[in-house]
């Protein structure tokens, strides 16, 4: 039950962020999805209702690595993505989860590879 709990707290969270975060075209939306084992992320245009990019922790799974060096990976390989598609800039939206950990170390990946969020 408690799991319940913490899966409609977050979905409530993210209601709640998505009110107020919209991806343009000049500016779309980063969106963030973390599950148990994987990350997800995907560069939306929220007028068009496209997905630009995307990338996950699903496509390339490295031996040893940890959840959190994937989650960098994956945050490194989407700013690729975008920067080919002339996307400099983006709205972040955390998907309801805390900024800390995988989806930190995700944000953090995105400005190094040249994405301002």
């Amino acid at each position: 039950m408690a799991t319940l709990n913490r899966q409609i707290a977050r979905k409530r969270r993210h209601r709640r962020i998505r009110r107020r975060v919209v991806g343009y075209p000049q500016r779309p939306r980063l969106a963030v999805f973390r599950s148990h084992k994987h990350t997800y992320a995907q560069v939306i245009d929220d007028i068009a209702g496209h997905t630009l990019a995307a990338a996950s922790s699903r496509e390339s799974m490295t031996k040893g690595a940890t959840k959190l060096e994937r989650a960098a990976d994956v945050g490194v390989r989407l700013a690729e993505r975008a920067r080919e598609l002339d996307i400099t800039d983006v709205v972040f939206d955390r998907g309801g989860h805390r900024y800390h950990g995988c989806v930190k170390a995700l944000a953090d990946a995105v400005r190094t590879g040249g994405i301002a969020l």
